[in-house]
C-alpha cells in the first residue's frame, strides 16, 4: 500500500500584489534619483491596471541602499516614486529600505520587513500576498514573510535564482496569470511550483 500523502496546502485568496521596483516595473538604473530617468517596462502599465480593475491592491517594495552609500536621497527615491506613480498609475503602497546589505535591518529584501510592512498598511494578511520580482532577494523576502512570489528573470538574474523560484515568468502580465488573476489570457507557466 502506498504511503498517504499529506492534502496540498489551499492558498489563501489573493488581497494584494507587491513588486519590486528596478528591473521589474522600471528599467533598472542603478541608484537612480532622477525621476526623468523613470522607464517603466512595457508590461508595469497594464498589469497594474488589471490588478485595479480586479479590485486587488498594489504596492512596491524595494531595497535602496544608494541611500546608505552616500549615492541617493530619501527625497530622490520618493520623487522617483512619484514620477512612477504618475506614468503606471498610483501604486497603493510604497515601502523601501534605505539600509545597506551590512546594516543588519530586518526590512532589507530577502529580510520579510518591506512585505510585512506593505501588507500591515494595506491591511491584508501575508498570506494573501504575492510577490513579484527579477532577483532572488525578492523571492527570499516573500518567502520569509508567508507570501507567495514570482519570478520574472533579467539579464541580471543568476541561473541558481530561475531554478530555486517557486514560479518563473515571462513578464508581469504572465505573472499575473501564474497567479490565477482574472481577465488575463491563460498561457502555460514557464514552470510550476514542485508538487
Amino acid at each position: 500500500m502506498p504511503p498517504a500523502r499529506a492534502a496540498p496546502r489551499r492558498c489563501a485568496r489573493l488581497a494584494a500584489v507587491l513588486f519590486d521596483r528596478d528591473g521589474t516595473l522600471v528599467h533598472d538604473v542603478p541608484y537612480n534619483g532622477d525621476p526623468d530617468r523613470v522607464a517603466p517596462v512595457d508590461t508595469a502599465r497594464p498589469a497594474l491596471d488589471r490588478l485595479r480593475a480586479a479590485g486587488i491592491a498594489t504596492g512596491v517594495v524595494s531595497n535602496q541602499s544608494g541611500i546608505a552609500r552616500g549615492l541617493l536621497t530619501a527625497a530622490q527615491v520618493d520623487a522617483v516614486n512619484a514620477r512612477l506613480d504618475e506614468l503606471v498609475g498610483p501604486i497603493g503602497v510604497w515601502a523601501w529600505c534605505p539600509h545597506g546589505p551590512d546594516d543588519g535591518c530586518s526590512c532589507r529584501k530577502p529580510a520579510p520587513g518591506l512585505v510585512l510592512d506593505a501588507a500591515r498598511r494595506l491591511g491584508v494578511s501575508p498570506d494573501e500576498v504575492a510577490v513579484i520580482g527579477d532577483i532572488g532577494a525578492d523571492v527570499g523576502a516573500a518567502a520569509a514573510a508567508g507570501a507567495r512570489s514570482v519570478l520574472v528573470p533579467t539579464a541580471v538574474t543568476r541561473q541558481a535564482e530561475i531554478d530555486a523560484a517557486p514560479l518563473v515568468a515571462r513578464d508581469l502580465l504572465h505573472a499575473l496569470d501564474l497567479l490565477g488573476l482574472p481577465d488575463g489570457s491563460s498561457s502555460a507557466p514557464l514552470r510550476l511550483p514542485h508538487p
